[in-house]
């Protein structure tokens, strides 16, 4: 069984991790490979049980095993708990992971710059790379990670997927605009946009100057017409016209150049229908969290935010309190000083990116938004005492949305601007709900 007190979110700082290690527990290192692992196993004072690294490959009679070679230290010594802790080396980490996970040994993460540098105080034979993990894993120097499962790993899943396309499709976009740039410089006197719904289908049959000349506005409108497109006609037709006619794009390589156009528009295409249903797939998944229709009924936060909250925390009852995962966005508040200087204090950056960008959209949202996070921030900018600047501010309601988030998955409350306000003490003694009401 796991020991519930070894992995709870309590115990994250060094002194627990260190008090989690006792006498029963063996401590395995595990140099990961993407084909091969190597293990070797401690006690809590560092004395080592294998006599050379254990080799195991990364399939399932290699885990079968590194599993019985476990059971037999453990059984030789007397050991009841195993602590497998491993670098977060990309993704060869994952299966041997949940493997270790669904049998009762919860892994760790080991820094590897710590492991690098702690090499050098031996020899930095590559072989040591076991024997540092677990050293360093005996001095609390870890990490707990998290595996979802199920719903929660089907929507981390889907929002990384849903990540990727829409890199892709901003890489497409880029490259449309780099094209218009060489061969249509004018279009964007026409269009702010280069995937604009009517340049785009004008593109697909005519994409240079020359093509949209012959075309004329009659034709160029038909196109529009023929689609039933009623936002665009022949106010729209003519000056794009004008614009082909005196073009200064570069008429080099016409062939080559309709056929480049057409691959990105296909591309294009492919990834917005992609991200339309990578984000259909998501929203039907969120419908099987508990409260997340609480939180869509906050003004401001929208399916966007709620999906890459929860893909990036997971099962938020997993955290004791919202700070938990203020410190896995990196917010935490660290303080800059040496001796006699006293810096300013800054956030650590130290967490999931993803997360603390989720987050940050989420406040410019609410402040655009929402009357109570604008009071809130708006108060942040013009307190007497120490007023904040903008993005100190920003960063500020984020962490207040976060609190607010917390409390609505955890306890399933609804969302109360006015009672938020003014349960937030001010010094100057201020009720800011007051001044919504005014």
């Amino acid at each position: 069984l796991l020991n519930r007190e070894v992995f709870h979110m309590n115990c994250n700082t060094q002194n627990a991790k260190i008090k989690s290690i006792t006498e029963k527990t063996l401590i395995v290192g595990i140099d990961v490979g993407s084909e091969t692992h190597y293990a070797r196993a401690f006690d809590w004072r560092n004395i080592e049980f294998s006599k050379k690294p254990f080799a195991f490959s990364n399939d399932e009679a290699g885990f079968a095993s590194f599993k019985a070679w476990l059971e037999d230290i453990k059984e030789k010594f007397g050991k009841t708990i195993v602590l497998p802790g491993m670098e977060p080396t990309g993704h060869y980490w994952f299966n041997l992971g949940a493997f270790l996970q669904d049998n009762g040994m919860k892994p760790v993460h080991v820094n590897p710059h710590h492991v690098h540098k702690s090499k050098e105080l031996d020899d930095n034979n590559p072989s040591k790379d076991p024997k540092t993990i677990a050293a360093l894993v005996n001095e609390g120097r870890f990490n707990y990670p998290y595996i979802p499962t199920g719903v929660y790993a089907e929507i981390r899943s889907l929002y990384g997927l849903q990540v990727m396309t829409q890199e892709a499709l901003i890489r497409v976009k880029n490259r449309i605009a780099r094209w218009l740039s060489i061969y249509f410089p004018e279009y964007k006197d026409v269009y702010r946009s280069c995937d604009a719904i009517s340049g785009v289908m004008v593109l697909k049959v005519c994409p240079l100057p020359a093509d949209i000349v012959m075309l004329g506005a009659d034709g160029v409108n038909k196109i529009w017409r023929d689609a039933k497109l009623r936002a665009a006609g022949m106010k729209r037709a003519r000056p794009l016209v004008e614009a082909a006619k005196h073009s200064v794009g570069s008429t080099e390589s016409p062939e080559a150049a309709k056929y480049e156009m057409e691959l990105l528009l296909g591309d294009y295409e492919v990834y917005t229908k992609r991200l339309e249903e990578l984000t259909e797939k998501i929203e039907v998944k969120l419908e099987e969290i508990p409260y997340v229709d609480k939180l869509l009924e906050i003004k401001g936060v929208g399916k966007k935010t709620v999906s890459g909250l929860i893909a990036e925390i997971g099962d938020i009852s997993r955290f004791d309190n919202p700070k938990q995962i203020q410190k896995l966005a990196g917010y935490a508040i660290v303080a800059c000083s040496s001796g006699k200087h006293k810096g300013e204090s800054h956030i650590s950056y130290r967490g999931r990116k993803r997360l603390r960008y989720v987050l940050y959209e989420a406040a410019i949202s609410l402040i655009g938004q929402n009357a109570e996070f604008k009071e809130i921030h708006r108060y942040y900018l013009t307190r007497q005492n120490n007023p904040l600047k903008k993005m100190e501010s920003v960063i500020a309601v984020a962490c207040k949305a976060l609190r607010v988030f917390y409390a609505i998955l955890t306890k399933g409350v609804s969302y109360d601007g006015k009672f938020m306000l003014e349960s937030i003490r001010y010094p100057e003694n201020q009720v800011l709900g007051n001044r919504i009401a005014a």
